[in-house]
């Protein structure tokens, strides 16, 4: 919980969680029965699964606005294991998988699940996203769903010229409403699947008495189905248990990470998550429930509606069961197709063209059809070990392809080694060499990514070899620093792996994900410190890393950032500065000449310097050593920086409205490490308080950079 006093927690939980706890409580339970239903799964069984997650996961997981419950990514395999198991049976595998959950966070290898490529977990939810889809259009068009999207397939042409009724008229105004309310303004704020299945629920109570509707235990209880041993083959038990726990639980850390970018708040212990995922589960397949994770749509609906702790995700599920026992009559009015309509929607939008574009951009795109296709033609199990598969090929190859030539001009013998030379293509390395004849004069030139051991070893046992048989080795490693011409005509020859990728993005325009402003400085890489592309960084960079307020007659960079904010939409703005700045050396030194470009430029500068006065000693919390003047003042630049941001009303427009983030990065040239430069308190944060936070990485440290008020 937060560690704000208790009047102020109290008056955060009063003003603002319970509200945004009511709303979250109104769409879960249609999504829950909803859920439930397209499993096979008794609905109470959904309900008990809301609640469980709510309370449990709510209070001991690390995700603050995560709520959890019933998810539409586990629809496929619930259904597989009620029609292999039975649901008694499903229950127990859905408490034995949450025992599992909780030994991998207690181990705290709960990231790795994070480790798997998001082309297979896109491909994995949309494969499910599409078999949900088709089999709640069968029950919106007021027919039966079969066991398996092939079938759904093959019999959906004999449901559409079938006799309807009213159910088809339920479920097509069901989706019309979800899909047509967002887009009303100022109202929207009201969560579409509640309004949908409120409005058609009316409309069927008066006009259409003869649909399906929702059929709930008199007694809810004394309902419940508690869980059984599975009656199968070992094997059979151990891959449901794994399958439940590995697929809620990467779910499950996926969404807490996609909730963090929704908020400014204190961000997810993914560990603790996934303790708190499992405690969630082993309670719920205890008492009969369905498997739980957490949820992006409760989730982000719990965002949007101002939910500042994990309070609201206790209070919803406590609304559920409070509604359950006391007004469970009413849930009995909602017709099925409705519930099928909200899924049939739910489960379209699994399938994310903004995902699609992404893994298309960094040819990934043929990892994510191959999983897809997987999951929904052949089981979840095969779709992701399919996609796995392709995925792991495709590194190997990656990692394997080397291009060794040698050719002859004028009696000397030119070897060219290219890209990432690794044991697996020691084999053609060799090859190449031996056909070299003895005696001749060679030279080797290695253009490579990586070298490994084996690879080494063989040109180093080859030189050897040469030489003794009167030859003549020349072993020369490509650098960076050789003339600029020469290195352009280098990367033309070398460019056969991003040359698909370039002629894309040359196709299709730029859409990078990022503004980065930083320093002219010859050491600042952008794009190897960020570790990204072509086409991912919208870049900026200037003498000391500036951004001058708006008004100060810098056209060239209010140019940049208003075309990168209201035209290109990026997400984030990035300031780097970095140690050893000249800039920052020169300004506190005052000797740049006067009456030049650069001292007009640096007087940019003067609010940042009177800024670094007015901070205490700065300590890196990576290393213990006390910056130095120069270093404190490019940190306490960045900050001022991010302040002159917000003088653009775009921007200021844009983070107010959550579509853009503001980060302060400081680079250490020596140290080859980043470091994030907070606006806030506390003065300095450690790695795994602060930055492992925002970007579950843990891999960098923070510094503060405005004093503590108290």
């Amino acid at each position: 919980m937060p560690t704000s006093s208790p009047p102020k927690l109290w008056k955060t939980i009063l003003h603002h969680d319970l509200p945004a706890s009511l709303v979250v409580f109104l769409i879960a339970v249609p999504l829950s029965l909803g859920i439930a239903a397209a499993s096979g799964a008794p609905l109470i069984a959904g309900l008990v699964a809301a609640v469980v997650g709510g309370v449990v996961a709510g209070a001991l997981g690390g995700s603050p606005l995560q709520v959890s419950g019933p998810a539409a990514g586990l629809t496929v395999v619930v259904a597989g294991l009620v029609t292999q198991f039975g649901w008694a049976a499903t229950a127990a595998v859905t408490c034995a998988a949450g025992v599992l959950q909780i030994l991998l966070g207690v181990t705290r290898i709960g990231r790795l699940a994070l480790s798997l490529s998001p082309a297979v977990v896109h491909g994995m939810l949309a494969g499910i996203g599409v078999t949900i889809a088709v089999q709640q259009l069968h029950v919106v068009l007021g027919g039966k769903a079969q066991s398996s999207l092939i079938d759904n397939v093959i019999a959906l042409p004999a449901q559409l010229i079938t006799h309807h009724g009213h159910s088809v008229v339920v479920g097509i105004l069901t989706v019309a409403v979800v899909l047509a309310w967002p887009r009303i303004p100022k109202i929207k704020v009201i969560p579409a699947p509640l309004v949908a299945v409120v409005a058609v629920t009316a409309l069927a109570a008066v006009w259409m008495p003869d649909v399906t509707r929702v059929d709930l235990p008199d007694h809810p209880l004394q309902s419940l189905i508690l869980p059984t041993m599975p009656e199968g083959a070992p094997i059979e038990i151990v891959t449901a248990v794994l399958t439940v726990a590995l697929v809620a639980s990467v779910e499950s850390l996926l969404s807490a990470v996609a909730v963090d970018k929704l908020h400014r708040g204190n961000r997810s212990n993914l560990d603790r998550e996934l303790i708190g995922q499992g405690a969630a589960n082993a309670l719920s397949g205890a008492l009969g429930g369905m498997p739980v994770t957490g949820v992006i749509v409760r989730s982000s609906t719990n965002v949007a509606a101002g939910a500042r702790t994990r309070a609201s995700a206790i209070m919803h599920g406590l609304w559920i069961a409070a509604f359950v026992l006391a007004a469970g009559a009413m849930l009995e009015l909602i017709p099925m197709a409705a519930l099928a309509g909200v899924l049939l929607v739910t489960g379209l939008r699994l399938v994310q063209l903004a995902h699609i574009r992404t893994l298309r951009r960094h040819d990934e795109l043929l990892v994510y059809v191959v999983t897809a296709v997987g999951v929904a033609a052949l089981g979840l199990a095969e779709g992701v070990l399919l996609g796995l598969v392709l995925a792991v090929v495709r590194v190997l190859y990656r990692l394997a392809r080397a291009t060794v030539t040698a050719t002859e001009s004028d009696g000397v013998w030119t070897v060219r080694i290219r890209g990432t030379l690794v044991f697996l293509g020691v084999a053609s390395l060799v090859r190449t060499l031996r056909s070299i004849p003895a005696g001749a004069t060679v030279r080797v030139e290695l253009t490579v990514d990586h070298l490994d051991h084996a690879a080494y070893e063989a040109i180093e046992d080859w030189r050897r070899g040469h030489i003794a048989r009167g030859g003549i080795v020349e072993l020369n490693r490509a650098q960076s620093g050789r003339q600029m011409l020469d290195g352009v005509r280098k990367f033309e020859a070398s460019a056969d792996e991003i040359r698909p990728l370039l002629a894309r993005l040359a196709a299709e325009g730029q859409r990078p994900e990022h503004l980065f402003i930083t320093c002219a400085d010859s050491r600042i890489v952008p794009t190897m410190i960020t570790t990204s592309g072509p086409g991912d960084q919208f870049c900026v960079r200037n003498i000391g890393n500036l951004v001058p307020p708006k008004g100060s007659n810098s056209s060239s960079v209010d140019a940049a950032i208003e075309y990168a904010v209201e035209v290109l939409g990026v997400k984030s703005i990035v300031v780097c500065g970095h140690s050893s700045c000249g800039a920052a050396a020169a300004a506190l030194a005052a000797d740049v000449p006067e009456g030049s470009g650069l001292e007009s430029w640096l007087r940019h500068l003067e609010p940042s310097v009177r800024r670094a006065v007015a901070l205490p000693d700065i300590i890196d919390p990576a290393t213990g050593v006390k910056l130095s003047p120069a270093d404190k003042l490019s940190v306490a630049n960045v900050a001022v920086q991010l302040e002159n941001l917000r003088s653009f009303a775009c921007v200021r427009e844009a983070e107010a409205q959550g579509r853009l983030e503001l980060i302060g990065l400081w680079f250490d040239i020596g140290a080859a490490a980043a470091r994030l430069v907070l606006e806030r308190e506390p003065f300095l944060v450690r790695a795994d308080d602060e930055l492992s936070k925002i970007r579950s990485s843990g891999t960098a440290s923070a510094i503060a950079t405005r004093p503590s008020s108290q």
